[in-house]
């Protein structure tokens, strides 16, 4: 905000005021001559141009930010970590804990392995197993009443992101049992209600190499009544502890491996080439309301940076080779650091465009999902419009888009700004190529007749749009960028 005017520069502009009537040019003939403007014009202009600064600075709603934050869970990594879980509630002093995992997950090393050392440890412990991959407002609501039921004091996901995610928002209803669902959820579906009291401590154990959730303050859901994704976002909500142990995603079939994996391509690089965090408004008037998606920063660029270049380096190998555990390590690694990275930053296009066509599927079952519903999954839907997300952002803030093209192998001196987008789009799509991913929106059963309906859902998604660098784009940018996206190879 600028200085306050002090007492001689009022004075001067009353002066100015009362003598400079005739330069004027909205008080005399002096615009009809083509002389140049006289140094009291010059001088009226430069201190009313003072004044339109110093009376816009005072609107809240139009102040950039000035500051960041970073927030990022404890994280634990190694192999076989996991056996410590126990010893960590014993030294939370927890009586009663609520675990957290899905079906599938039930019956794999995983859990058994949380389960032996809770008992080692003697942890009294109640396990809920029925969270939904790909989880919905439904799905939450259950896992929330269980929690109410058994008001644990501590709780341990065992999972992908849809089991943490679900269990972040169970911690969080138990805590405020009175709230109506749609309190905390994102606007403009819920009220966005900050989060103003501490909630249990959430150890979370991740068993896929992509959401990065276990760092994050954010739990996204299927919101049934509209058909698109939304979420839940607030730094209270992050675990307390991650758990990150390589011998949990052994497990992981291949297209799994796909799909986190792209999960965390795109954090990386939505979260480098977001609006930069002193671009946003509005400045938050109370430092609770900065939302944990801040913009990109100077720190969340190291984490995201770094994670997109592994992900060229170990998502290939961890695909195409299940016994490479070296790359599965550097994968989960990768989501790790993503997840600092986005965490703080943000994502913006292909994560909001993708809550839409996650929300209207109906009928595409994607492979090695072991589920009675359609699903795509979550990594997926996110990376099928990225070459086109890319190649729209690219004018935008074209040094970001040359150091992600760098990323993929690009020689940067073969780069021109004004094709850095088409560059890193180009790389995207043989990267997604060559993983067989699904050829674009039109291999999952859609068709331009859907443009509409996918615009309509993301447009509520303004959350993330909006820190496109940018900014949201409008309805005819994102039809076109869903248009370009039904077929990418």
């Amino acid at each position: 905000m600028p200085n306050a005017p002090t007492r001689s520069t009022v004075a001067r502009l009353m002066t100015l005021l009362q003598s400079s009537a005739k330069a004027c040019p909205c008080h005399s003939h002096a615009h009809s001559h083509h002389h140049h403007p006289s140094t009291t014009t010059a001088s009226f202009n430069s201190l009313l141009q003072y004044g339109r600064q110093y009376a816009s600075a005072q609107d809240p709603s139009q102040q950039k930010e000035y500051a960041f934050e970073m927030a990022a869970s404890n994280i634990r990594f190694g192999e076989g970590v996991t056996s410590e879980v126990g010893a960590d509630l014993n030294n939370l002093k927890a009586k009663k804990v609520a675990v957290f995992t899905d079906p599938k997950i039930a019956k794999l090393h995983p859990l058994k392995a949380v389960v032996e050392s809770l008992e080692r440890n003697k942890v009294n412990y109640v396990i809920y197993d029925n969270v939904r991959v790909e989880p919905t407002d439904i799905s939450f609501k259950q896992a929330i009443e269980f929690s109410k039921t058994h008001n644990p004091d501590a709780f341990v996901a065992v999972g992908g992101g849809s089991v943490i995610d679900t269990t972040k928002a169970a911690n969080l209803y138990t805590a405020y049992p009175d709230a109506d669902f749609l309190d905390f959820v994102n606007a403009p579906i819920g009220k966005g209600r900050p989060v103003d009291k501490p909630l249990k401590p959430l150890i979370a154990i991740p068993t896929t190499a992509g959401t990065g959730s276990e760092t994050t303050g954010t739990a996204i859901f299927d919101y049934v009544p509209l058909h698109f994704k939304t979420g839940i976002a607030h730094r209270a909500l992050k675990p307390l502890l991650g758990i990150v142990d390589p011998l949990n995603t052994r497990s992981m079939p291949t297209q799994v491996h796909t799909a986190s994996g792209l999960d965390v391509l795109c954090h990386a690089l939505e979260s480098y080439t977001a609006l930069p965090y002193s671009e946003r408004t509005p400045r938050p008037q109370n430092p609770l309301n900065r939302p944990a998606y801040q913009g990109s920063n100077p720190i969340s660029d190291v984490w995201s940076l770094h994670a997109l270049k592994m992900v060229v380096e170990y998502l290939p190998r961890a695909v195409k080779n299940p016994d490479d555990h070296e790359a599965q390590k550097q994968m989960l690694l990768a989501a790790t650091f993503a997840g600092i990275g986005f965490g703080n930053a943000g994502v913006h296009l292909c994560h909001g465009l993708s809550y839409p066509i996650s929300g209207l599927n109906k009928s595409y079952k994607h492979p090695d999902y072991d589920v009675d519903y359609p699903i795509v999954p979550h990594g997926i839907s996110v990376a099928l419009t990225a070459p086109s997300v890319f190649r729209f952002t690219g004018a935008l803030c074209p040094d970001r888009h040359i150091d992600a093209a760098v990323a993929f192998g690009v020689d940067r001196s073969s780069i021109k700004q004004s094709t850095a987008g088409h560059v890193l789009s180009e790389r995207l799509t043989r990267f997604l190529e060559d993983l067989n991913v699904p050829n674009g929106l039109s291999a999952l059963g859609f068709s331009s007749s859907d443009i509409g309906d996918l615009v309509k859902g993301t447009l509520p998604q303004e959350r993330v749009t909006k820190l496109s660098p940018g900014g949201a784009p409008g309805e005819e940018e994102l039809a076109s960028i869903f248009e370009s996206s039904m077929t990418n190879y």
